[in-house]
């Protein structure tokens, strides 16, 4: 079996190489773009000059998802963000949704996304009094797709909440989030859900951020990445992560510098835990352009560090938000089929995510011998123990409590080398 076990680590290598992926989505307030607000004209606030502040951070942070608010509702400037800011210098590969606008208002959310590695399967919406709420589910193109029709689905929601510092401005703010939770636990939505977009929130305890992360239904409650929920505004304890503004001085964007969290994306549990092929990657969530030291000052000055200088300009010239990123790696279980043919196993059970210890029970069609071995994602042997079955009916307990939290792979070899390969998740 020596050998068997040395042809798996390296085959655990060469998949992880070849057939892993880490996917990127990034959460944008465009600015009113494509829309004349008498502050905001095409004077201050040209499509063309922000189309190419847009290409260039755009080629810079590499999303594979865009969510955006604040385009205007005419689909002519959704086309034309696509054909002048993201599909230029050689780029053909992105794509964008369709819109929907039933609250009527003048600005809208609208997706992109890289049809390389995504493909569009629907869109819905959930309807407020303010901005319609728009939920879009993709899946990851995996490379054997067409032979296993099996992949890897995320949904987006995209929301950009009402804005203003009054009580009927968060009380507005509140029945926006309160809709589209209501709407999540009615359709049972324990799947994979980011909700991304300009939450106009300026605390943690505000209803309706509380509405999100402390739902009624704790299997839909959303969770912040980066697990930094407090006071925000005007706040130099949070300068790291204020998104809005850029600016100092006012005209078409906000004035007064950065000193606001307006602009989050959060993720359901399973994309916290790992449960259904995505894992968010821990410190990958960034508001771009931020470095923590320009509490109240614009993104350019004084010198940011964080970005090169040129796109610190094109994040000033863009918007009056900063993007946000979050980055997830994807982790196809049908690169590791399971081979109920080869190994006479009629059923097997097992807990997982796993969090102190490993429950494995396995009826197998006759007795035999197993060996059973737990190895990293790297190709670490973490566990590895010899077992004879005195009848068809198998149940170890693995105790894992030392171990730390990740993916882990779980192969089960019985007596002519052939195998199971199961994916866990310790917690």
């Amino acid at each position: 079996m020596r050998s068997i076990f040395t042809l798996f680590l390296t085959f655990i290598c060469c998949f992880l190489v070849a057939a892993q992926d880490t996917v990127k989505i990034m959460q944008y307030n465009l600015l009113n773009y494509g829309v004349n607000t008498g502050y905001c004209n095409t004077t201050n606030n040209n499509v063309d000059e922000k189309n190419g502040y847009l290409s260039a951070i755009v080629k810079y942070a590499k999303p594979d998802i865009i969510t955006v608010n604040e385009m205007s509702s005419n689909p002519y400037y959704h086309q034309y963000l696509l054909d002048h800011a993201l599909n230029v210098d050689g780029v053909t590969y992105y794509n964008k949704s369709g819109f929907t606008n039933y609250a009527n208002s003048s600005i809208i959310n609208m997706l992109y996304y890289n049809s390389v590695k995504f493909t569009l399967k629907s869109q819905t919406y959930v309807i407020t009094s303010i901005r319609d709420i728009n939920i879009y589910k993709l899946y990851y193109n995996a490379a054997d797709l067409s032979t296993t029709h099996d992949t890897a689905f995320i949904t987006c929601i995209a929301a950009h909440l009402k804005a203003g510092n009054t009580a009927a401005d968060a009380s507005d703010r509140a029945d926006m989030t309160l809709t589209l939770m209501n709407y999540l636990n009615i359709i049972n939505a324990d799947v994979n859900y980011t909700l991304s977009g300009d939450f106009n929130v300026y605390t943690g305890s505000e209803q309706a951020f509380q509405n999100l992360i402390n739902y009624s239904n704790p299997v839909i409650r959303f969770n912040d990445p980066i697990n930094k929920i407090g006071d925000w505004n005007n706040n130099p304890a949070y300068a790291l992560y204020h998104t809005q503004s850029t600016h100092i001085v006012s005209g078409c964007p906000a004035s007064g510098g950065l000193d606001d969290r307006f602009d989050f994306i959060l993720i359901s549990n399973n994309l916290k835990n790992g449960v259904h092929h995505y894992t968010s990657i821990p410190g990958s969530y960034w508001a771009i352009g931020q470095d923590g030291n320009h509490f109240n000052q614009t993104i350019n000055i004084p010198v940011n560090h964080s970005v090169p200088a040129d796109i610190a300009d094109d994040l000033y010239g863009m918007s009056d938000h900063l993007p946000v990123i979050l980055k997830f790696g994807v982790d196809q279980s049908s690169g590791f089929p399971d081979d109920y043919k080869s190994i006479p196993v009629l059923s097997i059970n097992y807990n997982n995510p796993v969090t102190d210890k490993l429950n494995l029970n396995i009826v197998f069609s006759r007795k035999l011998n197993i060996e059973i071995h737990i190895v990293s994602v790297y190709g670490q042997l973490i566990y590895q123990s010899q077992y004879k079955c005195s009848n068809s009916i198998f149940s170890c307990e693995i105790p894992l409590e030392n171990l730390q939290k990740g993916i882990y792979f779980l192969k089960i070899t019985d007596e002519n080398d052939h195998q199971i390969i199961k994916k866990i998740i310790k917690m």
